[in-house]
């Protein structure tokens, strides 16, 4: 095995192992800040800020990156920002603890991100580039599918509450760090002159464009939290005690499982069919899955939506990351990256603030609605556009 195919694998297992701590966490997040005290404006401030931080930072440590020639070093540091982070939330008594410390986990991710998913397409030729990300992604929410499970055991049959499993977690993410360090920074040499581009006008008109799209689609794709709080919502009227908390962690565990299984297929279609056919498939799916949640009215019915609400991640997150390294300059790959991720950042907290006071002040049916709405115009505008 050479260096291109060590490095994809083990920034895999290192992700596989953190998506354990992070999806153990995860699904009973918007339950825990509830049970907090927190509502449904709440769940997506927290949400939407969370990921907004991550993605800002992103552009930052992609231009880093690119400017001293080297990845590993944040990829390193991000990892273990995140996993001291988590240390905390156990701790936290009032929904304004989850708050700070969820932004702060989050800043792990902002550091890690782009130089991690430059570090991927430098290891990785064109023509496999999206198999190469559909390996990552997959083993990526592997983790996320044991994660969910270990939760769900740790709830339902062992009878531990929600701080105890969020301790458990945070220790996880701690076992990670060491299979960082083989990791191989591929020579590159520093670009002392590469000036801070945050604008847009920096990258080639067609990737400009394409970002431009994908953020339309974000300000749509809220916080998975609204998923699982709708399912909540749900069984709370059917069940009463642990039951109530375990069907929505268990809808989850199917959402990782489908996420699972399509990532690799859905990374190498996108290399035969083309990326923007199989973004295009998941930004019209999104829109069903939105849809069916208006609707959803049975067991089976979240079952399958969950189940969709997967594939539609395995369509359309590896697929993005892939179109954006095609496109950008290889000088340039981890700002144009970074900037990706940040465009999307921006466009996340928003998603999350309108997503939580529709659903506050209407009800759950306008906060899917809107989802819906902004999908589809994201299909038309990639379909008719690029």
């Amino acid at each position: 095995m050479n260096r291109l195919n060590i490095n994809i694998v083990l920034l895999g297992v290192v992700s596989f192992l953190t998506d354990v701590s992070s999806e153990m966490m995860m699904p009973i997040l918007p339950m825990f800040i509830v049970a907090l005290g927190g509502t449904a404006f709440v769940v997506g401030l927290i949400g939407g800020l969370g990921d907004s931080v991550s993605s800002i930072l992103q552009v930052f440590s992609g231009y880093w990156s690119d400017k001293h020639g080297k990845r590993k070093p944040f990829v390193f540091l991000g990892y273990l920002t995140s996993a001291i982070s988590k240390l905390f939330l156990p701790l936290s008594v009032v929904w304004q603890h989850v708050l700070i410390l969820r932004p702060l986990e989050r800043v792990g991710k902002g550091l890690r991100t782009a130089p991690r998913d430059a570090l991927i397409a430098d290891s990785a030729e064109a023509k496999i580039r999206g198999l190469a990300f559909g390996i990552h992604r997959a083993m990526d929410s592997g983790g996320a599918v044991l994660g969910s499970i270990l939760a769900l055991i740790l709830f339902l049959f062992l009878g531990l509450d929600f701080r105890i499993i969020l301790l458990v977690s945070a220790i996880i993410a701690f076992f990670a760090l060491p299979i960082i360090l083989p990791v191989k920074d591929l020579v590159k040499e520093p670009n002392k002159k590469l000036v801070l581009q945050i604008s847009l006008k920096a990258l080639p008109k067609k990737l400009r464009l394409l970002i431009l799209i994908m953020t339309v689609f974000a300000l749509g794709n809220f916080t998975y939290m609204f998923f699982v709080l709708r399912a909540y919502e749900f069984f709370s009227e059917l069940y009463v005690g642990a039951m109530v908390f375990a069907i929505p962690i268990l809808l989850y565990v199917f959402f990782n499982l489908a996420y699972t299984f399509f990532s690799i297929p859905c990374g190498i279609l996108s290399d035969k069919l083309g990326r923007k056919k199989v973004l295009l498939t998941g930004y019209l799916l999104f829109c069903l899955v939105c849809l069916g949640f208006t609707l959803a009215s049975s067991t089976p019915m979240f079952i399958l939506l969950f189940l969709l609400y997967g594939l539609t991640y395995a369509l359309v997150d590896g697929t993005q990351r892939a179109f954006i390294s095609d496109l950008a300059p290889q000088e340039l790959k981890g700002t144009a990256l970074g900037t990706f991720h940040t465009a999307i950042g921006l466009a996340t907290f928003p998603s999350g603030l309108i997503a939580g006071i529709l659903w506050q002040c209407i009800g759950f049916n306008a906060t899917f609605f809107y989802g819906f709405t902004l999908s589809l115009i994201a299909f038309i505008l990639l379909k008719t556009l690029v």
